[in-house]
């Protein structure tokens, strides 16, 4: 960032030991001769030594400078700002050097104690501070106790000092204040174009920091006096991320087309562009754009987006080819983004083997892991998939974020099995990582209830709606549950018109009404809830809901129907087969 912020290691050089420290090795040198045996008594007894009674004095730890300074250093790294302030101001009424008297001050003005603040920046000033850097502190220091006018006094003199780097710090002691509305007011203030130097980055980062204040018409304002000033390829872009914000997209797109005229080869430029057009709904506009000119990694991944976005296969496979012959490099660091094409393009094989090119240090290591895994088990190689996220269980074992993933994934894998034990271990085991989840207890829930075990089912669901009141999703599950148990029916029924009221056409919540009628004797209503359902959503489920309550009014031909079609759509679908028993014992 232009403004980012560099903090000083501390003094380097301390003259005043320097006479000290080579007392002190002489006396170390003279200590050393102590065991030498003695030629001759008579002449050492009458030979006066002239370092005979030379006393080295070794100063007390409040009057050495280095003992103060190293105290200062070990207090920062505790981040104990007080004791380090304290021990730096020691140190500084110890040394000459102007740079620990910097560091004094900093460190005062970072805990609030002005008058030591101040006591420094008098000792800085007099060992030789730069005027910018005094204008600078000063005006951290006036900030902190409040004074506008005494901050603003100081400003004007270090961003009128001409110093390289005026406007940097200028930026820096505002982005620290504490008081960011005051500090905003002598942005608008001072930060004029007017005043602002002529280096396009100083009006950029202007512009930026009025944007982050709040200030969204001073923002504005110097970003378009910017563009005209300057007519560079940044300030187009950042004049076109302000028009962006207020919504004028047009008026952006306009501004980047200008950006990239100036630097057609950026990349940045090309892709802020490209997800302009695609917002637009221009997405092959989009992607002819982003098929010019130089390729990187996020250009790859945004054309691949766009491809699939479009279901274009041809596209697809056209850039899967690309990639293939390019460099081994370009290969090596996009081997994630290969894996993904050939996912795209059903080749599970290629897939596979591109995936585990993907390098540990890879942004998309852990992610290439998982999508092998399941690749692994769509291949019916469960085994090899259980086994591989066992490894990364233990891989990721203190990395929360993922080893929650691998564990939901592991369980989801065990659902599709229909080992519902196993999924619910899983489950649990991600629970244990992220308590209390709700996507979590609701998946487990669900697998209790696929289970039969519908007691703990019902807990996890009305755990969740503890953690999530009034939740449409988990209302809708526990209702269900309830009905297909066929217990505490009007509790399901209070929930369920709870989830309709607030989702009317959703199919699934549809089918539980409709199966709830069905275990309340209401025959008539469960039939015109869940067509409804069924045409809405052909889910196999469902089908086999609204057959199993067509065989039960009588009509016999018609649920059959309902059955084929769900055979083709699920052939070995377990709740069809139980529903057959019922009605076909």
């Amino acid at each position: 960032m232009w403004m980012e912020s560099s903090v000083r290691s501390g003094a380097s050089k301390f003259k005043q030991l320097r006479h000290f420290t080579a007392l002190a090795l002489l006396a170390l040198g003279l200590a050393g001769c102590a065991g030498t045996p003695l030629r001759s008594a008579q002449k050492t007894a009458g030979t006066a030594q002239p370092l005979a009674h030379l006393v080295v004095a070794t100063p007390d730890a409040d009057h050495d400078v280095m003992a103060q300074l190293l105290a200062g250093e070990m207090a920062l790294s505790r981040t104990d700002l007080k004791a380090a302030s304290d021990h730096y101001e020691k140190a500084m009424a110890l040394s000459n050097d102007p740079g620990v008297a910097e560091r004094a001050a900093g460190l005062a003005i970072a805990v609030n104690d002005n008058a030591a603040a101040q006591r420094a920046l008098d000792r800085w000033q007099a060992l030789g501070a730069k005027p910018a850097e005094m204008a600078q502190a000063r005006a951290e220091l006036a900030l902190n106790r409040g004074d506008a006018d005494e901050a603003r006094r100081q400003l004007e003199l270090l961003t009128g000092s001409g110093d390289k780097d005026a406007w940097r710090q200028f930026g820096r002691v505002l982005v620290g204040a504490r008081d960011q509305a005051q500090a905003a007011r002598l942005l608008e203030a001072l930060a004029t174009p007017q005043r602002l130097p002529g280096e396009a980055q100083a009006w950029l980062a202007m512009s930026e920091l009025g944007d982050k204040f709040g200030r969204h018409a001073y923002a504005v304002q110097i970003a378009d006096a910017a563009v005209q000033r300057f007519k560079s390829a940044e300030t187009y872009a950042w004049a076109a991320q302000m028009k962006f914000k207020d919504g004028d997209r047009a008026g952006a797109r306009v501004l980047l087309q200008k950006a990239l005229a100036k630097a057609p080869k950026n990349t940045q430029l090309r892709l802020a562009y490209a997800g302009l057009l695609s917002q637009a709904g221009d997405y092959a506009g989009a992607a002819r754009l982003l098929e010019q000119g130089p390729q990187n990694a996020d250009i790859y991944s945004m054309r691949a987006g766009l491809a699939a976005h479009e279901k274009n296969e041809e596209a697809l496979a056209a850039l899967y080819q690309e990639l293939q012959k390019a460099t081994p490099a370009v290969r090596s660091s996009n081997a994630y983004l290969l894996g993904q094409l050939a996912e795209m393009q059903h080749r599970e094989a290629e897939a596979l083997a591109w995936y585990e090119q993907v390098g540990d240090d890879d942004a998309h290591a852990f992610d290439a892991d998982l999508r092998s895994a399941l690749l692994l088990h769509s291949q019916g190689r469960q085994a090899d998939a259980h086994q591989m996220l066992e490894q990364m269980q233990l891989s990721y074992l203190n990395q929360p974020a993922q080893l929650r993933q691998v564990w939901q994934a592991d369980a989801e894998l065990y659902l599709r099995e229909q080992k519902y034990a196993k999924a619910e271990a899983a489950f649990s085991h991600a629970l244990q990582v992220a308590p209390d989840d709700p996507a979590l207890l609701y998946d487990r829930g669900l697998t209790y209830a696929q289970a039969g075990q519908i007691d703990q089912a019902v807990q996890d669901f009305q755990h969740l709606l503890k953690i999530k009141p009034g939740d449409v999703d988990a209302s809708n599950a526990l209702g269900y549950t309830l009905a297909d148990a066929n217990r505490d029916l009007p509790e399901a029924e209070r929930l369920l018109s709870a989830a309709r009221a607030a989702k009317p056409d959703d199919p699934a919540i549809a089918d539980s009404w409709g199966w709830l009628q069905y275990r309340m004797g209401n025959l008539d209503q469960a039939a015109q809830a869940l067509r409804g359902a069924w045409l809405a959503r052909k889910d196999a489920d469902v089908g086999v809901h609204l057959g199993e309550v067509l065989w039960k009014l009588g009509h016999t031909q018609d649920a059959q129907r309902i059955f084929d079609e769900v055979r083709k759509l699920d052939p070995h679908s377990s709740s069809l087969q139980e529903a057959l028993k019922r009605l076909q014992p």
